[in-house]
């Protein structure tokens, strides 16, 4: 293991181990802020369980699972365990599929009721007086496809995880094990033991963000198996900033919630900063913050933590700039200035429409964030939006490894991805003219994505699947067609054309979308970069840019009326527009190890100052109006 485990335990680490140790019941949740070190604690507890568990654990052919949200996430855990075969590490998704694989019988009873479930909406849509004829024309054809795949699931030997579904011919997608997992778990008492044996120590990173009914699902485990099992969430609510996520994980009867306060990341000016703004939510307050070694000693950062007004005009680009050469002049500091380090510096916007202007992406970026459904605009931050998700882990990669000559890499893609390679596909095949018809195909991709191509999105995907690259699931054939009876383009922005809009986009902007994704430029937005940190931030807010109504600083800082929808979830207790913004807020200035600026666009300058001193989080002294 790394030296996460050599680190000395905070007081919470000790109380950790302790109940890791016990005979009773030792469930429990552990809320951990910003810059607490949650993936040491968490890692460290692995360890304690290794050192006094571990032998009877492998002589009983069991694992301690942890769940955790993303791969990067998975990746990091697994590099501070190894490859010791006692931990199963995994995200959501991949750790269902370990569970329900086996249970074929079920799963195929399963997307027979699924089927019959998609044929019964659609026969919704067309029984309504009001639907368009084209509408129900799709809708007939769906339900013959679906009373297809029905007949069709019985031939099918076993099913298996992939990208997107395909019933036919037994894949399970993304969005099916999430429904189907914390289905088989809740409702099937053998299924809750065989977890338990397998896994009787199961941690949920990340908890805050965790799928519900997954959470509810372990709390139901939980609440049958009280000795003998333990499931252990690590999390904070406060940085939950995801619409879908399970938010705070309430203690039951005999757990016990473990709250860790130390900060090790954030200088002190920006720590008061991040307290005065978590006093408005759980009340948790921070301790020590960042220190580092003086002359032998341990001393305290002190940092620099402010705000600058700027108008809100049309130049917010050039103001931006002026803004940052202000900084770099105070503090004598071209740091302000970095555009190449990433760990220097980071510019935090809450959406990103001038970082996407500036890597050529507008169109894309328009169709992901404009009114789109919440899949595609939460989706658009860390590259998750189901439209996206071949560019990224496939035709890119491939297209980028012709232009290096790693054909290596190309054939592990192809292999990965393409259904033509598969071993069913493989047998009896000619496999020689097979790879040279691939080869050349990997060529026509590689000319659709040159700059200067007229190539549309979904002409690429057209590409694919009528050349069966990929396979694709239900809701993208579905698109595909759509785009191919679409001629004319979608200007007005719309939840229900938002992934056709996606396909009309020029291909070419699929580069500048994957430097964004891939951190290769400054820039980043305020709901992707929870769990990082830089020397430098500068927060963007700019209410104007964001076109949404998931966030809002007017609302939050008290310059932008309530209305009745958000008073209506206030006085009901539940999550609103300013609860969203205060944890993004929370999660934003907690990324600095050393100097945080707020860059705050304004319609009037001097309100904005009397709203901020108002809300208390910056000194006085510390907020500056800049024309």
């Amino acid at each position: 293991m790394t030296s996460r485990i050599g680190k000395p335990n905070t007081d919470t680490d000790t109380a950790l181990h302790d109940r890791l140790a016990g005979d009773g019941n030792r469930h429990f949740v552990m809320v951990a802020g910003a810059g607490s070190g949650k993936t040491t604690s968490l890692v460290k507890a692995l360890a304690e369980i290794e050192r006094t568990q571990g032998p009877d654990l492998r002589r009983n052919g069991q694992q301690v699972a942890c769940v955790t949200y993303t791969e990067v996430a998975v990746d990091e855990i697994r590099g501070d365990v190894g490859n010791d075969e006692l931990f199963h590490v995994s995200t959501i998704h991949s750790f269902l599929w370990t569970v329900i694989k086996p249970f074929q019988n079920d799963l195929r009873d399963w997307v027979g009721n699924r089927l019959h479930e998609k044929i019964a909406e659609e026969q919704e849509k067309i029984d309504k007086p009001r639907t368009r004829e084209a509408t129900k024309i799709r809708s007939a054809e769906n339900m013959e496809r679906y009373k297809r795949q029905l007949t069709e699931i019985g031939a099918v030997k076993s099913f298996r995880y992939g990208t997107g579904s395909d019933y036919a011919n037994g894949v399970l997608g993304h969005s099916d094990i999430l429904k189907i997992g914390p289905d088989f778990i809740a409702g099937h008492a053998l299924m809750q033991t065989l977890l338990t044996r397998r896994f009787p120590v199961i941690f949920v990173d990340e908890s805050q963000d965790t799928d519900p009914a997954f959470v509810d699902a372990l709390r139901k485990v939980a609440r049958a198996v009280p000795l003998g099992f333990c499931l252990g969430f690590f999390g904070d609510p406060v940085q939950k900033i995801y619409m879908q996520g399970a938010g705070p994980i309430p203690s039951e009867e005999g757990w016990e919630t473990l709250e860790k306060p130390e900060n090790f990341r954030c200088p002190q000016a920006v720590l008061r900063v991040i307290n005065r703004i978590r006093a408005e939510d759980d009340q948790l307050e921070q301790t020590r913050g960042r220190h580092v070694v003086v002359n032998g000693e341990d001393a305290p950062v002190e940092g620099s933590a402010r705000v600058l007004i700027l108008p809100a005009d049309d130049l917010r680009q050039e103001r931006l700039e002026k803004a940052r050469r202000w900084l770099a002049e105070q503090d004598d500091d071209e740091g302000w200035l970095e555009e190449a380090d990433e760990e220097a510096l980071r510019l935090l916007v809450l959406v990103h429409r001038m970082a996407a202007t500036r890597l050529g992406f507008p169109n894309l970026y328009s169709a992901f964030n404009d009114r789109s459904p919440e899949d595609l605009s939460s989706g658009l931050i860390d590259g998750t939006a189901w439209v996206a998700r071949p560019f990224l882990s496939y035709v890119l990669p491939a297209v980028l490894a012709r232009h290096k000559g790693r054909e290596f890499e190309i054939m592990r893609l192809l292999r990965k991805h393409c259904p033509r390679l598969q071993p069913d596909a493989l047998a009896g095949a000619d496999t020689a003219g097979l790879l040279n018809s691939l080869q050349g195909q990997i060529g026509e991709l590689v000319a659709m994505l040159e700059a200067g191509s007229d190539v549309r999105i979904g002409d690429i995907l057209r590409f694919m699947r009528d050349n069966n690259l990929m396979a694709f699931d239900e809701r993208y054939l579905e698109l595909i067609d759509l785009y191919a009876v679409t001629a004319k383009p979608i200007s007005e922005p719309a939840t229900e054309n938002a992934a056709l809009r996606f396909m009309q986009c020029d291909a070419t902007e699929l580069w500048g979308y994957r430097k964004y994704i891939e951190k290769m430029s400054p820039f980043a937005t305020q709901q992707g970069i929870k769990g990082a940190e830089f020397d430098k931030v500068i927060v963007v807010v700019d209410d104007q840019e964001g076109r949404t109504n998931t966030f809002s600083y007017g609302k939050y800082f008290g310059l932008a009326p309530i209305s009745a929808t958000d008073r209506g979830h206030i006085d009901a207790g539940r999550d609103c527009v300013i609860d969203r913004t205060r944890r993004l807020f929370y999660v934003c200035c907690s990324r600095a190890l050393s100097d945080l600026a707020v860059v705050v666009f304004a319609e009037d300058t001097a309100q904005m100052r009397e709203a901020l001193l108002a809300k208390g989080f910056f000194e006085q002294e510390s907020i500056y109006v800049l024309g």
